[in-house]
């Protein structure tokens, strides 16, 4: 998909993958590849859901009986499609922001999986950069102050770039801020990637200018123009991606026309390396679901 990153994988039914077939080389292929493209699935939501829980605990913002596909839609409940100053709209263009997912969780998260179901007939695209990458590209002093540096986030921070009263919704407001380190190492291959995300407000023993000028420095080095891969959906796709070692971002669509895809993110647990990005090594709390 990218000389950097990101495969595309043909002649795979989702819905037939288990434990035992077919999963521990889809894992093996995330580990070393980062971002996973399974065209023309076509997966209903519990046959999304059964393929995200192999990757480990899922992702309940809500905390419901069980976790549930989170529609990410312009579409309304009515059928009709949300104005472009709808909060709906709004909190879709908010992902236009280089992001990591979960970052402003108590526990963040280990990967999403991304299906389109409704596409536009132009725009919608999502692009990626590899973290990991960009970490190559830093200079050895750059690297240096990187693992060394602790990034703050918080859900309404990214939010507040968009709309102001996008970022006092109650579903934004309720999450307080999260630390964690600007470096998430590999676990199964040691590999280091840049950890950070729109959400990331501050940096720890900085003052607020110098730790807003270090984030921004470090988006800007993880995604140059030649880093980045532009995934333009077709229904069905599925993309699958390690939220440790990547940057994503949504482009902008026509507004009128409806775009639905829909994503379940899986928790990261100790086993993914959670411990090396948690403050003073210790495991945040958050249910398994």
């Amino acid at each position: 998909m990218h000389p950097d990153f990101g495969v595309s994988i043909a002649g795979v039914d989702l819905n037939a993958v288990t434990a035992e077939a077919g999963y521990p080389e889809i894992r093996a292929a995330f580990e070393e590849h980062s971002v996973l493209l399974f065209p023309n699935q076509h997966l209903d939501d519990e046959a999304q859901l059964a393929f995200a829980r192999l990757f480990g605990p899922l992702e309940d913002r809500i905390e419901r009986p069980a976790p549930k596909i989170a529609p990410l839609s312009n579409r309304k409940e009515d059928g009709s499609v949300a104005a472009t100053d709808d909060m709906k709209t709004l909190s879709l263009k908010a992902n236009q922001l280089w992001h990591t997912d979960s970052t402003f969780l108590p526990v963040p998260a280990l990967a999403n999986v991304l299906q389109a179901r409704t596409v536009t007939s132009t725009g919608g695209e999502t692009e990626f950069a590899s973290t990991r990458a960009g970490w190559q590209r830093l200079t050895s002093a750059q690297q240096d102050r990187a693992r060394g540096a602790f990034l703050w986030h918080r859900f309404s921070h990214s939010r507040a770039r968009i709309d102001p009263d996008l970022a006092r919704q109650p579903e934004i407001t309720k999450w307080k801020a999260e630390c964690w380190r600007a470096v998430w190492p590999n676990p199964v291959n040691g590999a280091e990637a840049i950890y950070v995300a729109s959400h990331a407000f501050a940096v720890e023993g900085m003052d607020q200018a110098e730790g807003a000028a270090f984030i921004d420095e470090l988006i800007a080095a993880m995604t140059p123009p030649e880093a980045i891969y532009t995934h333009r959906w077709s229904p069905g796709d599925v993309l699958l991606w390690d939220e440790r070692a990547t940057l994503h971002r949504g482009l902008p669509w026509p507004y009128a026309e409806e775009r639905t895809l829909v994503s379940i993110c899986v928790t990261a647990t100790p086993a993914d390396g959670l411990a090396t990005v948690s403050r003073d090594g210790g495991l945040p709390v958050w249910p398994a679901r």
